[in-house]
């Protein structure tokens, strides 16, 4: 049984505050647990419904297990309807960007993108085309949040996440640059070569002003119909999709 103090302090990883606080974060759902077991992630405690423990692999025995109630999974779960498991798993070091590491590959950056739902599909699609990495900026939504944890369906464990001053890292970089831009060149016909940062902006404004100024090949994906806008997570696969496809 849980202890109101056990409950507080789960339902405070819920906060960025306590997350970054208590280098913890959560994680929910079995099929999500699962794909951290073989990930450089650390985990701390998974707390379980006893009716659903035989769905449990064997686990290492630095693992902390704790049976709850239905009842309490319902006060620490961050979902409507909680899915039978709930892990604590440590938040990872920032981890050192080393420019040699993005060579001869393609990597999405993300300019202040805001939506936790955005974010995790774009860690997921990234996952699904064999993206490594992904350079965040520091306005971005926060990837430990437990609606962008949720949103990539385990794949976090996967992609590693960077976080940089945007303008400052890119001022350093010396692989080529792609910005989806309106006016940009149709990406189905864009000369890609074979490395390059791909970068997709803020929800409602795009790139920002400061980091436009370090883009070299703007591009974008041709409209065909009337819509203003694509939604950045959708543009993020299409990306994907196409560097996929010309380096093969």
């Amino acid at each position: 049984m849980l202890s109101k103090s056990q409950i507080s302090f789960i339902k405070s990883l819920h906060q960025k505050k306590y997350r970054k606080e208590h280098s913890l974060f959560i994680v929910e759902g079995i099929k999500s647990i699962k794909e951290f077991f073989q990930s450089s992630y650390q985990i701390h405690t998974i707390f379980y419904n006893s009716e659903q423990y035989n769905l449990l692999p064997k686990l290492p025995a630095n693992i902390n297990l704790f049976e709850v109630k239905n009842a309490e999974l319902d006060k620490i779960s961050a979902l409507q309807t909680p899915q039978g498991f709930l892990a604590l798993i440590h938040i990872p070091k920032n981890r050192e960007l080393a420019l040699t590491a993005l060579k001869n590959q393609f990597t999405l950056v993300l300019d202040g993108v805001q939506d936790p739902g955005n974010m995790g599909t774009i860690i997921r699609t990234a996952d699904w085309f064999g993206f490594k990495n992904i350079i965040c900026s520091t306005d971005c939504v926060e990837v430990f949040n437990p609606k962008t944890v949720q949103a990539t369906m385990g794949s976090l464990a996967r992609v590693n996440i960077y976080e940089a001053d945007l303008p400052a890292f890119l001022e350093k970089n010396t692989i080529p640059v792609f910005g989806a831009l309106l006016d940009g060149e149709s990406i189905y016909k864009t000369q890609w070569g074979t490395e390059g940062l791909v970068i997709l902006g803020n929800e409602g404004k795009g790139i920002s002003a400061e980091v436009i100024k370090k883009i070299n090949k703007p591009v974008t994906i041709p409209r065909i119909g009337e819509a203003e806008s694509l939604n950045v997570a959708v543009s993020a696969a299409i990306f994907c999709a196409e560097l996929v496809r010309v380096r093969n």
